[in-house]
């Protein structure tokens, strides 16, 4: 390539350019577990690192590397491992960086199964976890010391949609606490609304399960930084702590759906907009969670931070009882939990993906059994509307 800096919409497509065997246009499917060597010193040389090379596919593979290389580059990172599921990459992640007796600080408002890691599963190897509600920085920094580890939270939370300053949270994390790693789970968002590195994160985790693919049909997570910490988390946190490897078959998939990432968030972020107008002004609809408005307490930081809103969107009805009957009443968005599909997809939190949490946990992340979560999918935007509408007034 040259030095032309490409649109974002050109970047996805020829960003990082490597040369397909037989002249490839798509990058073939090297359906192989192992590799084969040219002599034994070859094979000596690649496990010693002394040589490049694959040797064993649960330690890379040419379709594989071809994916990390291209979400390395999307979200500014040096280098990029892929995992079998987006808490692969999270476990992986933290399990190759903490250690006993670290100290970890996160936001209270996290996916369930994250929650469940950081909260129950790390302290029983010895990690002190704090989890607090990060969006209140003056509580953060009494938090925050100067032997902290690791700082975890997500772009836009999961369901509350709270949105925290990644800018101010990293420059003050660095200040007190040089060795403290940042780390920003950027599902919500993708690299195309925010690149959490570029404003000082150190690294980034996905559930490429979600937009990254976008078609419903893998389970796929990444984790990305620079390339040092990438050795560190691919040769402990996946080659040996998780074991949680991406096949080439679904590294395949989703590098197909990374072409139309940006036409997808485009059309998604546009239609989003339009259902949250019309949650905002339904008579059936108590509150509204989304960062697009003026309303939202992280409006300013949202603005600032994101290029658009995204697609995720949360709203709470009158009771647990209302929300339910909505969910049983929808006959266009489909009830099933993900996000990032091109099918709008609606779930309830607290029964479903945040299910393992207290009461008291869910309330403390800011939400409540009365919430709705809504993935705004690519169908038309006034077609979401009637059939929430429809399903609204069958609840009622």
């Amino acid at each position: 390539m040259n030095d032309h800096t490409y649109s974002v919409s050109t970047d996805i497509l020829h960003g990082v350019h490597i040369k397909n065997p037989a002249g490839a246009l798509s990058t073939p499917i090297f359906q192989t577990s192992t590799f084969v060597f040219d002599s034994a010193e070859q094979g000596g040389r690649r496990f010693s690192g002394q040589e490049d090379g694959f040797i064993y596919s649960r330690l890379g593979n040419p379709t594989t590397d071809q994916l990390e290389k291209k979400i390395a580059h999307l979200e500014g990172g040096e280098d990029c491992a892929a995992f079998s599921s987006g808490m692969g990459a999270i476990s992986g992640t933290l399990l190759s960086l903490l250690r006993c007796g670290d100290h970890l600080v996160a936001d209270r408002t996290l996916y369930g199964c994250t929650f469940a890691l950081i909260n129950e599963t790390l302290p029983k190897f010895g990690i002190q976890v704090d989890s607090i509600d990060m969006s209140d920085m003056e509580l953060f920094k009494s938090t925050l010391r100067p032997d902290t580890k690791m700082v975890y939270f997500e772009t836009i939370a999961n369901p509350s949609m709270k949105v925290i300053d990644i800018e101010a949270v990293a420059a003050y994390v660095h200040q007190v606490a040089p060795e403290c790693l940042v780390v920003v789970d950027n599902t919500f968002a993708t690299p195309l609304l925010v690149k959490p590195l570029s404003l000082g994160a150190d690294i980034v985790v996905h559930s490429a399960t979600k937009y990254l693919n976008g078609h419903g049909d893998v389970v796929a997570g990444f984790s990305v930084s620079r390339k040092e910490l990438m050795d560190t988390i691919r040769l402990v946190g996946l080659k040996d702590v998780t074991g949680a490897v991406l096949g080439p078959q679904e590294a395949y998939l989703i590098l197909r759906g990374l072409k139309t990432l940006k036409i997808r968030m485009d059309a998604v972020c546009a239609n989003t907009l339009k259902v949250v107008d019309f949650l905002t002004k339904s008579p059936y609809v108590k509150k509204v969670f989304f960062p697009g408005l003026e309303s939202n307490a992280d409006y300013t930081v949202a603005r600032k931070e994101l290029k658009q809103f995204g697609g995720m969107v949360s709203f709470e009805m009158g009771s647990f009882e209302e929300a339910k009957k909505v969910l049983n009443c929808v006959k266009l968005c489909t009830l099933a939990v993900s996000l990032g599909d091109c099918e709008t997809l609606i779930q309830h939190p607290a029964s479903m993906t945040h299910s393992m949490c207290t009461k008291e946990e869910i309330e403390a992340a800011g939400f409540s059994d009365r919430l709705i979560r809504l993935s705004v999918g690519l169908e038309a935007p006034e077609d979401i509307i009637t059939d929430l509408q429809q399903a609204f007034e069958a609840a009622d």
